[in-house]
């Protein structure tokens, strides 16, 4: 880690963190769970919010594909994503759904200044993300796709997602 100047686990809690929130949306797999843990710890996002029937830490499931992530990165468990979105409103969050809907904005057409707090909303694996929390968020960002399948993974959906909106605003 010395060679790769990674901070410890006490300076990385100082740290300040990007203003990005992840919003989980009933997501099945503590695979994929634990690997949003493990994205978002590399993007340094503030908090992930896991919702409804996500599965939370301490699991081993997680922990395999987290790698130790859960315990660097902050997280809480909201009832619904609905009760999430609506907290992100309450302190001035504005939301994202990662999604296919006739509105949305291709992520390269996304830009974000960094100067206010964004929450990204991801889907269900099969469901994507539900109706009720695409009718009461600010809008929605597409990653384009050309071949066959109409979805990515989850983790792999957060990792471009996050390098679209950090990896390309913010340089270490």
């Amino acid at each position: 880690m010395d060679e790769l100047h990674r901070p410890d686990m006490e300076v990385l809690k100082k740290m300040q963190r990007h203003p990005v929130y992840i919003i989980l949306d009933d997501i099945r797999s503590m695979q994929n769970v634990g690997s949003v843990f493990r994205t978002s710890d590399a993007f340094l996002v503030k908090e992930i919010l896991l919702c409804g029937y996500t599965p939370t830490p301490p699991h081993r499931d997680i922990n395999k594909s987290a790698l130790g992530a859960t315990e660097t990165v902050p997280w809480r468990h909201a009832d619904s994503t609905s009760d999430a979105v609506d907290w992100c409103k309450k302190n001035n969050i504005t939301t994202f759904a990662i999604e296919q809907t006739h509105n949305s904005t291709t992520l390269s057409d996304f830009k974000w200044t960094g100067e206010k707090p964004i929450a990204l909303v991801f889907g269900n694996e099969v469901n994507g993300v539900n109706d009720e929390v695409l009718s009461k968020i600010e809008g929605v960002l597409e990653v384009p796709q050309w071949g066959h399948k109409h979805s990515l993974n989850i983790s792999v959906c957060v990792g471009i997602v996050l390098w679209a909106c950090i990896g390309n605003h913010f340089k270490s």
